[in-house]
């Protein structure tokens, strides 16, 4: 596991197929060192905080190795940063990585928090309305880290596994029942159970409890 890219960009305007959107989503690499503070990079920031952005979702991870699905799917080619990611990694899968797993990057120290919730935004860059639904459906959403030790990070860092989270919640699984099985109690309460879980996810399984 490494990072490949090392991505950061302020909010700005931007054209997308004819609609304007003032987001942060349109990221360039860079070498580094960079900080990575509670909060995220220094020099990165996001459009709308309600959605992005704090302590949870300190830094948004998206795998390398699903961008030839998406240029097949897509049919174009992908520029970097093509997610919005802070990191572009490789070897992260979200069948692997669990909520609550704690790596190493640089001098920083990270942990798993949520799966990435792909957004309008993200569907108008592509011109793609059913973009969003896309993802979901396929799984490759990503993920977002919490910083747990502030510290410098560059691009073609190591990533290195320092725990695993015992409770065993992959991000696929915390998909999987978020977005299409959303009736099933005992998977609703074993996302509930992983203390990593992000305030706005562990909020949002317990309105699917109690729906049911």
């Amino acid at each position: 596991m490494f990072v490949k890219y090392l991505n950061i960009g302020l909010p700005k305007k931007e054209l997308f197929h004819g609609k304007e959107f003032t987001t942060g989503i349109c990221k360039k690499p860079v070498a580094g060192p960079l900080l990575l503070s509670r909060t995220g990079f220094i020099g990165d920031g996001v459009g709308d905080l309600r959605y992005h952005g704090g302590s949870d979702k300190a830094v948004c991870v998206y795998s390398l190795d699903h961008y030839p699905y998406w240029t097949a799917t897509l049919g174009i080619a992908l520029p970097e940063a093509a997610f919005g990611e802070n990191l572009t990694v490789t070897g992260m899968l979200e069948p692997d990585i669990c909520i609550g797993d704690t790596f190493r990057i640089g001098s920083a120290v990270v942990q798993v928090s949520q799966p990435r919730q792909p957004c309008r935004t993200l569907a108008a860059r592509y011109g793609r309305e059913d973009f969003v639904k896309l993802v979901v459906e396929s799984g490759r959403t990503g993920f977002y880290f919490r910083t747990l030790t502030e510290g410098a990070v560059n691009a073609d860092d190591m990533i290195t596994l320092v725990q695993r989270d015992p409770f065993d919640v992959t991000v696929e699984f915390a998909n999987h029942i978020y977005h299409h099985d959303r009736r099933n109690r005992e998977g609703i309460e074993r996302v509930l159970a992983a203390p990593a879980l992000s305030e706005s996810w562990r909020k949002s399984f317990q309105e699917l409890r109690e729906k049911i």
